[in-house]
């Protein structure tokens, strides 16, 4: 069994928590990769929403795997 079999990855899209605000790691997380690239963080976002930020950020800032 493979880490994917184990913990999928879902979209943002399908969860059932998405609409709930972020998350505190998810806001510490966005506000690092905003400073570096220079971004502020809008403090009322969904957890949906944080994490489709932070995949933009991590590609911005060379940060994404």
């Amino acid at each position: 069994m493979t880490d994917a079999d184990r913990n999928p990855i879902k979209d943002p899209e399908d969860w059932k928590t998405g609409d709930e605000p972020m998350t505190g790691a998810q806001h510490s997380y966005l506000s690092t990769l905003a400073q570096e690239a220079g971004e502020d963080v809008p403090e009322k976002l969904t957890k949906r929403e944080a994490s489709a930020r932070i995949e933009q950020l991590q590609e911005r800032t060379g940060r994404g795997g």
